[in-house]
């Protein structure tokens, strides 16, 4: 059965590209098709992952609602709805289609979402630190120095020696894939503070001095658990290719 193209909610309140209609001039204000026209409106390439799915900026979203609000939103700009449209039109829903799909990918995975909030709020924790986190620091100098020996080993064959470092590298993997489990509980729990921010009604310099400390929280959880997972991979990787 062919799908025909169901007209979207009114003043649903997006950030569109121009505040007028690109084809006839009317005022655009959030809505998805000139009301006037009916010409498809670009959405904005400035907007936020958050506002391009009419969402505010939380961290606790409902996977159910997202997913609903992504696929309203995809079936108005489908390509395949275009097809006979205007050059114009065609690259307009290809754009919006583009932007609706990085959008959902990166709420769908809280790490992710997690991480883009952070990078709007607070600037990129991609920056990485290149030395293990405090508490961790013996743990993980021990374990890069059996990491090498074991590597060592692999050249020269099988041995008790090499068995031994084997097991103690595999136990350290499950050890510190725990502790990645622990980072991400303490995420979530950050998750709560930050959405409880935006209860509040007394707004200014203390709202965001609060906003500012819970970020720089998260910010720090999230490079943890970065060089943490960075590890875990490392010794997995190490330990699969014999």
């Amino acid at each position: 059965m062919e799908e025909t193209v169901k007209a979207p909610p009114r003043r649903t309140e997006l950030q569109m590209a121009r505040s007028m209609c690109w084809h006839c001039q009317s005022e655009v204000t959030g809505e998805y098709f000139c009301d006037r026209c009916v010409k498809v409106q670009p959405l904005s390439k400035e907007s936020d992952y958050f506002s391009c799915l009419g969402l505010p900026r939380r961290l606790s979203i409902d996977a159910q609602e997202l997913e609903r609000r992504f696929y309203d939103m995809s079936r108005a700009f489908h390509p395949d709805f275009f097809h006979t449209k205007t050059d114009t039109e065609r690259m307009i829903s290809l754009g919006n289609s583009a932007l609706l799909n990085n959008a959902y990918r990166t709420l769908k995975d809280p790490i992710q979402r997690a991480e883009y909030l952070v990078g709007l709020e607070a600037g990129s924790v991609k920056d990485i630190r290149s030395a293990p986190p405090a508490d961790l620091f013996e743990e993980i100098l021990s374990l890069q120095e059996d990491l090498e020996s074991y590597r060592e080993g692999l050249a020269e064959g099988p041995s008790d020696k090499l068995a031994g470092l084997r097991a103690k590298l595999d136990s350290d993997r499950r050890s510190l894939e725990e502790r990645q489990r622990e980072l991400e509980s303490k995420l979530f729990a950050l998750f709560g503070k930050w959405d409880a921010l935006h209860q509040r009604e007394d707004g200014g310099a203390a709202m965001r001095a609060d906003k500012d400390a819970v970020l720089k929280e998260m910010r720090e959880v999230l490079s943890n658990r970065t060089y943490v997972r960075n590890i875990v991979t490392d010794v997995a990787n190490t330990l699969e290719s014999n």
